[in-house]
């Protein structure tokens, strides 16, 4: 922290923040401070933290004095760790940055990964391959680890074959709101191990995660693109391939309207195409056969599905590294049927008016469709279908957005199942009703005891929250 004047704009003495300097390892800095506004970026620019003071925690007795300050306080605490799930803005809060709890530790013997708060996915499964492991990890890799993972954690690649991330873990350590450090694990405080698995933030601090790791070196996957008239071909064939998929097999696809800009690859700069997602936990040539008939639909405008290293499995989805103001919508559905294809078409085909850059439709069902040993709070495991769309703009242009992007899920209403599944909440769910949808009605009640047990003042408020009961 520096010693520059703080003025009278917070509600912080610049004595007490003196104070909590003298306690943490990190930084400690106020709105003016050299390096606040590095402090604060997130990934997802839609919004802009405003905050009272930042915390660059650098262990979880950081987290802990950080914890403790704003909970004498009565402040709101705010939780950054790469930004991609930044939904509601920070104003007035105590915002805890854990970007340094960026430790890896594998345990090849037991088949393990403990890891801190920040790790990104790329980073664990460049760590894991070297025992010829891997995590189950979401199409992103720079998406943390650990909040991917509390919010159930879909695999395109592992989900249909091993279910959620969620399902692998075997402890954690977590900061609640008296700042207390607990080591939580099935048979170490069940409740509150139960509820962060799914919970996500809203129950403590979460500072790292042990969990099980799956024997996975290569895999047969990547992309398939498409022109803007073989859409309707292409997504008959999609249907056939997913009909008769076998859990290793996973396809998805995505509407694409890239912008005509060098970092797209020129056949895709400027028009519309379909990207179809492929991820086969088998031989080449058995992976070859299942999508046969995807490549029998019509010409490809690029052609990447290969046999690749897991390490690669980024390339499948081929998501945005930038930061980047985002606007995301979703839903779950029971099923995709010839009717709803068609009305997908109508609302975000190549002949539809819509913003967004992105409509996808990611396969679900397999693993992912059955209950876990060891009980969560992720539900909606039935959903053989889940729905998003996104688009980019400037920060703070959520309201623009929102109407256009819910006409595309109102399109796919008939179909959808009327829930949400937690990762993918955006910033148009943040209200308590919308929260709601992503859990059943009975793991929602227990999720507001529980948060009534560990944070009653509900301080882990700055997210998508379970007010407690």
């Amino acid at each position: 922290m520096t010693a520059e004047s703080r003025g009278d704009t917070t509600s912080v003495a610049r004595s007490e923040l003196m104070a909590l300097a003298a306690e943490v390892n990190g930084p400690v800095l106020a709105p003016g401070d050299e390096g606040f506004a590095d402090e604060i970026a997130t990934w997802n620019q839609a919004l802009v933290h405003r905050p009272l003071v930042a915390v660059g925690v650098t262990c979880a007795a950081d987290v802990q004095a950080a914890v403790r300050f704003a909970a004498v306080r009565d402040l709101p605490i705010a939780v950054v760790a790469t930004g991609h799930g930044a939904v509601v803005p920070a104003d007035n809060a105590v915002l805890i940055n854990l970007r340094r709890l960026d430790q890896i530790s594998i345990d090849e013997n037991a088949r393990t990964a403990t890891v801190g708060a920040a790790v990104e996915a790329q980073a664990l499964i460049v760590a894991a391959a070297k025992a010829e492991l891997a995590p189950i990890s979401g199409s992103s890799p720079n998406v943390g680890v650990v909040g991917y993972t509390l919010g159930g954690g879909v695999s395109t690649t592992l989900g249909r074959t091993y279910g959620y991330a969620a399902d692998q873990v075997l402890s954690a350590e977590v900061v609640t709101a008296d700042g207390v450090l607990r080591r939580v694990d099935a048979e170490t405080e069940p409740g509150l191990f139960w509820a962060i698995r799914g919970g996500k933030g809203n129950f403590g601090v979460v500072t790292s995660l042990t969990f099980r790791l799956v024997p996975m070196t290569r895999l047969y996957g990547g992309g398939l693109y498409y022109s803007a008239e073989h859409v309707g071909a292409v997504l008959a064939a999609y249907r056939a391939v997913v009909a008769d998929a076998p859990d290793k097999l996973t396809v998805s696809f995505a509407f694409l309207r890239l912008p005509p800009l060098p970092f797209v690859p020129e056949p895709l700069r400027g028009v519309f195409t379909v990207h179809v997602r492929v991820a086969y936990l088998g031989s080449t040539s058995e992976g070859e056969r299942l999508i046969a008939r995807l490549r029998e639909a019509a010409p490809r405008v690029i052609d990447a599905v290969r046999d690749m290293p897991y390490t690669e499995i980024a390339a499948i989805h081929a998501d945005p590294v930038d930061p980047v103001p985002a606007y995301e919508i979703s839903t779950l559905l029971r099923d995709f049927p010839e009717e709803a294809v068609s009305a997908l078409l109508a609302a975000a085909g190549p002949d539809a008016e819509t913003p967004a850059l992105m409509v996808e439709i990611r396969q679900l069902g397999g693993e992912l469709g059955r209950e876990a040993k060891t009980p969560s709070a992720v539900g909606h495991r039935d959903a053989k279908f889940l729905f998003f769309a996104g688009t980019v703009g400037v920060p703070e242009m959520g309201e623009a957005f929102e109407g256009p992007l819910q006409t595309l899920v109102d399109a796919l209403e008939p179909w959808a199942t009327g829930s949400k599944q937690v990762n993918f909440l955006s910033a148009i769910d943040v209200a308590p009703e919308r929260v709601a949808k992503a859990y059943e009605p009975a793991t929602y009640a227990r999720l507001r005891l529980v948060k009534g047990v560990y944070d009653p003042t509900n301080l882990f408020r700055i997210n998508h929250n379970i007010p407690p009961q």
